[in-house]
């Protein structure tokens, strides 16, 4: 009979270790009902031991919120082939896949958990925040953006982030709609824009021009046609 021999971690693979159980816990529940015995639990290591590799639960929720937004933030990255519709909507997608698995934990990252004030955790948001706008504007091959377009897609951004907590809430929506729904909502805004500004106008014409009847943006003009008939 043998008997097995548990290895021993180095420092920064202990930490990582620490990170993901308490992502994973965080996913599961609020982080303010999650204390440092479980975390220590899970992780088959001593209460100790764990403030040995984190001050305190405050750093160890940052350090999961920062593994989180950057999984989030990668979420948004797309390769630029097809229609932007398209791709928009395998974007929210991914989101959503993430908004699913990680309920509270997103919760948190939103609105701050046990970290409200925190200048780390608010850079965290905005670091997510900013990712998306950087590939938005890369899906729409626009370097220099006007004032109206960054309007736009920051709009789109919150609304996104809006959109999946009030999701969170009961789920009463299907996802798959909603889904559809934001991708829509990024054409309307946009033609809301292009409405009042010739620059915008031109984009959306470019945009417009490679989206095929059956893709979301030529499925909301569908609709839109049908609801004006």
């Amino acid at each position: 009979m043998t008997t097995g021999v548990r290895r021993r971690m180095g420092v920064e693979e202990r930490r990582q270790q620490l990170i993901g159980v308490a992502l994973e816990l965080f996913s599961r529940r609020s982080p303010d009902e999650v204390s440092i015995d479980e975390i220590a639990s899970a992780a088959g290591i001593s209460r100790p031991l764990v403030y040995h590799y984190f001050p305190g639960k405050l750093s160890l929720y940052e350090a999961a919120l920062q593994r989180a937004s950057d999984d989030l933030a990668a979420r948004f990255v797309e390769p630029r082939e097809g229609p932007l519709g398209a791709r928009l909507l395998r974007v929210m997608g991914r989101y959503f896949d993430f908004v699913d698995e990680h309920g509270p934990g997103f919760y948190a990252l939103m609105r701050g958990g046990p970290a409200v004030g925190s200048s780390t955790t608010n850079a965290l948001i905005d670091s997510v925040r900013q990712a998306a706008y950087v590939q938005i504007l890369s899906h729409l091959d626009v370097m220099d953006p006007p004032a109206r377009l960054e309007l736009v897609i920051r709009s789109w951004i919150s609304l996104a982030e809006s959109t999946a907590l009030l999701w969170l809430d009961g789920r009463r929506i299907p996802r798959a709609e909603l889904e559809t729904q934001l991708v829509h909502d990024f054409a309307a805004l946009t033609a809301v824009s292009a409405a009042h500004d010739e620059e915008m106008g031109t984009l959306l014409r470019r945009i417009l021009k490679d989206e095929p009847a059956d893709g979301p943006f030529g499925d909301l003009l569908g609709r839109l046609m049908t609801l004006a008939s």
